[in-house]
């Protein structure tokens, strides 16, 4: 075997070593996350009374049904390195669309007044609109390298202005066809679930498939790791990075329209926040904000931990600014750990 064959044998065997070190640490972080997330739960029932039932780990995943939807979509942006900070903006946006197409045109007044669209064409609209505004993050990101984390938080205020705008800084509420509140409202399986739940389940199950077995999967994870290397490797970085702003436009605006549907109305302010919770999630998953690294399973588990965090807060009767103060050190306190326990373990 000649030198160069050596060398090239070498430097394989070390891209191998990298790839298989890297896949175990997202292992060993969504094992720490979801250890971490079993301890907080423990803890918080020696602490809050009644809180270890069963039906509180179920409420734990169910009440946030769309945070982590809409994180599934910002992990994938994290792990490409890029931002999506308008997925709250656009779940405002999607709801108060698809109440304003879908209510009848002969309302007694402006905010009872709409297209007069049947339901399915009301949403359907409203979930184009939604991916518009991805196109337009994606737009500027791309196309104009203006750095993701600001184009976001323009087009999260535009949402949310347009929405405003539709709603007259109030709702619509009335003049509804008696179907639009079916999908947000639908049990499933003869139990108390409801189908924006079971649309969450599967959501994350096509994500892991996606995450792990697919090569779009796999090229998100180069892309956010090596953009010039997957560049020169043929990947097409833009295409690639328009898409999942697509994909996540595509959740925040069908959890926008399923919210609007079980709460048979278009409130401007829905999803408030949103946009910072999934953000947090992901990285209290381990998910590293320069990109590369992450999984939603890990995302998935952050999400219980946050939940864990409020929930017990809400149990102790915390206040709203003491709730918001513990679910900041949680969240220093998590990505703290995780830097540790990797540096500890490379060591």
């Amino acid at each position: 075997m000649s030198n160069t064959d050596v060398n090239s044998s070498a430097v394989t065997g070390r891209r191998l070593q990298n790839d298989d070190r890297r896949l175990s640490d997202e292992m060993f972080i969504t094992g720490l996350v979801a250890a971490a997330a079993i301890i907080l739960f423990l803890l918080a029932s020696a602490l809050v009374p009644n809180f270890f039932q069963f039906q509180n780990v179920v409420n734990l995943v169910t009440n946030n049904w769309a945070v982590i939807s809409l994180g599934v979509g910002v992990t994938f942006l994290l792990v490409s390195g890029n931002f999506d900070l308008s997925v709250g903006g656009i779940v405002a946006l999607a709801g108060v669309l698809a109440v304003w197409f879908a209510q009848a045109s002969d309302g007694a007044n402006p905010l009872s007044t709409g297209w007069g669209l049947p339901t399915w064409a009301a949403m359907l609209l409203a979930l184009v609109c939604a991916m518009l505004v991805g196109a337009l993050n994606a737009l500027f990101v791309v196309t104009l390298r203006v750095p993701s984390i600001i184009v976001t938080l323009g087009t999260m205020m535009l949402a949310r202005g347009i929405a405003q705008v539709v709603t007259q800084g109030s709702q619509r509420n009335t003049n509804l066809p008696s179907d639009f509140g079916t999908l947000g409202n639908m049990s499933m399986f003869g139990t108390s679930i409801k189908l924006p739940v079971v649309l969450m389940a599967i959501l994350i199950g096509v994500a892991i498939f996606v995450e792990r077995k697919t090569i779009f999967g796999r090229l998100t994870y180069l892309v956010g790791a090596n953009p010039i290397a997957s560049h020169l490797s043929g990947v097409d970085n833009a295409r690639h990075v328009f898409k999942l702003y697509l994909f996540s436009a595509l959740v925040a605006g069908a959890v926008g329209i399923l919210l609007a549907s079980e709460f048979k109305s278009g409130f401007s302010s829905r999803g408030t926040l949103m946009e910072f919770d999934a953000l947090v999630i992901s990285l209290l998953g381990g998910v590293a904000i320069a990109g590369g690294f992450g999984s939603v399973i890990g995302m998935f588990f952050g999400a219980i931990v946050l939940a864990t965090v409020t929930s017990a807060a809400t149990g102790l009767v915390l206040s709203p600014d003491w709730q918001f103060t513990l679910k900041a050190i949680a969240v220093f306190l998590a990505i703290m750990a995780q830097t540790w326990a990797l540096a500890r373990r490379h060591k």
